[in-house]
């Protein structure tokens, strides 16, 4: 004779263990980027405790909706954090290549020398192209546009000298992707930056 054994029941978490779940995923950093969205994520946070709340004195039924629910607020809520930080990243490509204009071309061409040699590379990379670009202004080849982005650095560079225009536009994606896009730069990309810059420096 076959002896049926009862299915354990399924993992769902106590209303008293969602709440501490929740509260503690609602109140990471990452979901407070800034008052606007911290207000609207606060009041999501309210709206789910409460329904929780009620949920603990409810049929099972009702507290399996009400999780779930909640579990729905979530991923709306992670959605909403991911898209708003991909729009900023966005926004931000806009910005200035060059942010001060007091550092010259050395400096900077310095600057990125140092992180190479300690391993930073994308900073190596974002700092020498920097130093690319200001350069060609201090030796006349590019006119000074401040706030000017890696784009319209790279398009004006590439007007200038056309046999290296690829490699320009190159550097300003690269620069872009790093420093906007969170990318991690590597060894040989950071060295071909530089060595631009020194073919660039060259040319009259």
């Amino acid at each position: 004779m076959t002896l049926l054994v009862p299915a354990e029941p399924p993992l769902v978490p106590s209303p008293d263990e969602g709440r501490s779940l929740l509260r503690r995923e609602l109140l990471e950093a990452d979901y407070r980027e800034d008052d606007v969205l911290g207000r609207l994520l606060d009041w999501v946070r309210r709206v789910i405790v409460r329904t929780l709340d009620a949920a603990s004195s409810a049929p099972p039924l009702s507290t399996f909706f009400a999780l779930l629910v909640g579990l729905l607020l979530v991923l709306a809520l992670v959605w909403l954090v991911t898209r708003t930080r991909a729009a900023r990243g966005v926004r931000r490509e806009g910005a200035a290549a060059v942010p001060d204009d007091s550092v010259g071309a050395d400096e900077w061409r310095a600057r990125a020398e140092a992180a190479y040699s300690s391993g930073d590379h994308s900073t190596a990379l974002v700092d020498g192209f920097r130093a690319l670009a200001v350069r060609q202004v201090e030796r006349g080849l590019l006119d000074d546009a401040p706030g000017a982005t890696a784009h319209e650095l790279a398009a004006a560079l590439g007007a200038r000298h056309p046999d290296r225009a690829q490699h320009v536009d190159e550097g300003a994606r690269l620069f872009d992707l790093v420093l906007y896009g969170d990318r991690v730069a590597t060894e040989g990309q950071a060295r071909s930056v530089l060595a631009l810059d020194d073919e660039l420096a060259g040319i009259a």
